[in-house]
């Protein structure tokens, strides 16, 4: 059973000095040093956030950038590629004019070859019409 004397009162007198012994040595340093660790997570946790956020801007920067440098890459193909269709229709068309040109020499060159002939058997015609006839008759059509 619990008395009541004197030691009641010590050790409810003890037990308040150590509670106020202990918040002070203990207690206070300890919730001290958390709190100062929570502002330095929080700090940290902003920071994390200040770092993401610029890293989106710088992200979305490059994206442009990219996007611009994509755009002129492809206006500068799209550009050398028409000049060189362009020089190529230049060079066919060149081409084709100078093989018209050598076509048309040639056929020339060949009628005028034609005609040249026409004219030797048209001359030689009498003659050759005389002498096969004389081959097929088996004698000589001279007069």
């Amino acid at each position: 059973m619990i008395t009541l004397d004197i030691t009641l009162f010590i050790h409810i007198v003890n037990m308040i000095v150590m509670m106020v012994i202990l918040n002070a040595i203990l207690y206070k340093p300890v919730l001290g040093i958390l709190e100062k660790r929570r502002q330095r997570l929080d700090s940290l946790a902003h920071d994390v956030e200040q770092f993401e956020e610029n890293a989106r801007h710088r992200q979305a920067e490059v994206d442009k950038k990219m996007h611009e440098a994509s755009m002129q890459a492809k206006k500068a193909l799209d550009g050398a590629r028409s000049e060189a269709q362009a020089a190529g229709a230049e060079k066919l068309a060149a081409i084709r004019k100078e093989a018209e040109s050598e076509k048309e020499k040639q056929l020339a060159e060949l009628r005028s070859q034609i005609e040249k002939v026409r004219k030797e058997l048209g001359d030689n015609v009498a003659g050759f019409a005389q002498e096969m006839a004389g081959k097929i008759l088996g004698r000589s059509l001279e007069a």
